[in-house]
């Protein structure tokens, strides 16, 4: 399972004593989660009022990215069409699978300097995803067409008699041509029956002009057609490589500014808290949910009674609620949930 819930408590006398209490609950007599702490660097901080504003705007910012992310995992896997199977090893970020990146994660100071307000490194990443979206959906849209062509005229020439053409089929020998009294017409007849048994039966005549020239023309457009597909297909999915790393690099920076401006909303100053990156599995969610509650509902009362009544209310599913007492993310990994089989539909 590649489900990750970030979260962040208040620093006690130190940090490690706060991953050591989390640990201690989670892991070392209930195997919970597998645990990892996760590395944000000293931001600059900024007035109360940036950090209310910015809290909403990342919000925004983390739908918008995360969406940008699994539109460029799924159209590898479009565009990888037979080799679907080898999406996952497409899609890492610097180099590493995802859950190897989020694990390990260390804020890229050079693509988003820690000196610039959290404003700025927000701007920044805002622009930068933006760009990929808008020259993803340019280069979606070529490479549709391209390959929605080449598909129709592929169509044309497979199938059954009754809709496939007929120019890989028929000679030139077969027709009249240019006779102002004779026409030749076409005749499908199916296999089963002989062929001076073909008047007692339906048959079908298929309306189809000798046309030499037409025939090259097709062919050779097929020809061009295919051959600009895998000169395109190449750097295609080198680019989807590269900017899905880029994506999904920005998107985890972008959960480390959320954690961060949150915690200080929360928590207050000076900046004092742990982040963590806890890995659940599916069976051991709820339980999880119950212990890292009773380790911090003492931080807000208010979200505590929130969760405690929701527990008593059958069939109501705990994952929706999105407030803890404690500063909470989820990241997703399972990005890839289904493949579209109309490219043309992908980017509307």
């Amino acid at each position: 399972m590649t489900e990750f819930w970030l979260i962040s408590a208040p620093g006690e006398k130190t940090c490690q004593q706060t991953w050591d209490k989390m640990m201690a609950a989670t892991t070392r007599s209930n195997n919970l989660s597998a645990n990892h702490k996760f590395n944000i660097p000293d931001l600059k901080v900024g007035t109360l009022d940036v950090l209310v504003g910015l809290s909403d705007e990342l919000a925004k910012l983390d739908s918008f990215v995360e969406s940008v992310v699994k539109k460029v995992a799924q159209y590898m896997a479009d565009v990888l069409e037979d080799s679907r199977d080898k999406v996952q090893e497409n899609l890492l970020a610097n180099g590493v699978d995802l859950v190897t990146y989020i694990t390990r994660f260390q804020w890229d100071m050079a693509k988003y300097p820690i000196k610039q307000s959290l404003k700025n490194i927000s701007e920044i990443i805002s622009k930068q995803v933006t760009q990929i979206d808008n020259d993803l959906k340019a280069r979606a849209s070529a490479y549709n067409n391209l390959k929605g062509n080449l598909q129709n005229l592929e169509r044309k020439n497979a199938g059954s008699l009754l809709t496939r053409s007929l120019a890989d089929i028929v000679k030139k020998d077969d027709f009249v041509l240019d006779s102002e009294y004779l026409i030749t017409l076409l005749v499908v007849v199916p296999n089963i029956i002989t062929v001076h048994k073909a008047r007692e039966n339906k048959f079908t005549v298929r309306d189809f002009q000798y046309n030499e020239e037409e025939m090259k023309a097709d062919k050779e457009e097929m020809t061009r057609l295919s051959t600009d597909k895998k000169k395109q297909f190449g750097p295609l999915v080198r680019w989807l490589k590269v900017n899905f790393s880029e994506a999904f690099i920005a998107w985890i920076h972008i959960k480390a500014l959320r954690v961060f401006v949150e915690s200080v909303l929360r928590y207050g100053l000076p900046v004092n808290f742990q982040a963590m990156l806890l890995q659940p599995s599916k069976k051991t969610m709820k339980k999880l949910r119950e212990v890292l509650n009773d380790l911090y509902k003492h931080l807000d009362s208010s979200a505590a009674a929130i969760i405690d009544s929701a527990m008593d209310i059958p069939g109501l599913n705990l994952s929706q609620q999105e407030y803890y007492p404690y500063v909470y993310y989820k990241i997703d990994c399972n990005l890839v949930f289904f493949f579209l089989s109309h490219t043309d539909n992908f980017l509307m």
